[in-house]
C-alpha cells in the first residue's frame, strides 16, 4: 500500500470516528489524528519526515527512527525520546501552519555532552531534560523565536525557552513554564 493510500484510508476513518486522544494529553489539540515530524540536522546532514502516530497509536518503527535522529550526535548515543516531547513539537509545528521542517539543534544529550556544553555556557542546566530525552532545541527559518515560542506555549505541555540571541526555541515535556526573550 502506498503512503498516499494509507493516509487516504486513515483520513476517511477520521470523518466517521471521533478523534482518540487516549495516548496523548488534551493539550495536543493542534497535533491531529496523524502526527508527523519533519526535521533536519545541519550537524549530521540527516533529514526525517516521519508519521509516527496514527489515530491513537504510536508507530514503533517510526518512533525508533525519531530516537536515532535525535541522538547525541557527538557520541552517537541514543535515548528514547519522550513521546510527549514529540507531540509538543508536532502540535506547535501544526499551529504555526508551516511546511518547512524544523532544524534540530539538540535533542538527546549524554551526560558527558551536557557537562561539556555547561562548561562553555551558563545557559545549560545541570540536570537538563535533554539528558532524559525530554527536550529539543529547534529553529525555523520562516518563523521568529517569538512565533515559535507562542505556538509551543499554546500547547501547554511543558517548558518553553526563548533564545533569541541564538535564534532557537527549547521545547520540553517537563513542568509548564517559560523563560527567555
Amino acid at each position: 500500500m502506498t503512503r498516499r493510500a494509507l493516509l487516504g484510508a486513515f483520513a476517511a476513518t477520521t470523518i466517521t470516528a471521533a478523534p482518540t486522544f487516549s495516548n496523548a494529553a488534551g493539550f495536543l489539540r493542534g497535533a491531529g489524528d496523524i502526527r508527523r515530524l519533519k526535521m533536519y540536522s545541519a550537524r549530521t546532514g540527516e533529514k526525517i519526515d516521519m508519521i509516527y502516530w496514527i489515530e491513537g497509536n504510536y508507530i514503533k518503527d517510526a518512533v525508533k527512527e525519531v530516537n536515532w535522529f535525535m541522538r547525541d550526535w557527538r557520541t552517537n548515543q541514543v535515548k528514547n525520546i519522550d513521546m510527549r516531547t514529540m507531540d509538543i513539537m508536532t502540535a506547535a509545528h501544526n499551529l504555526m501552519d508551516v511546511k518547512e521542517p524544523y532544524m534540530l539543534l539538540s535533542g538527546y544529550r549524554s551526560p558527558k555532552t551536557n557537562a561539556m556544553l555547561r562548561s562553555r555556557s551558563r545557559g545549560v542546566a545541570k540536570n537538563s531534560l535533554h539528558m532524559k530525552g525530554q527536550a529539543a532545541d529547534l529553529r525555523l527559518a520562516s518563523r521568529s523565536v517569538s512565533q515559535m515560542a507562542r505556538a509551543a506555549t499554546a500547547c501547554r505541555g511543558g517548558g518553553v525557552g526563548r533564545y533569541s540571541g541564538s535564534n532557537f526555541v527549547h521545547m520540553d515535556c517537563g513542568p509548564v513554564r517559560s523563560w527567555g526573550r
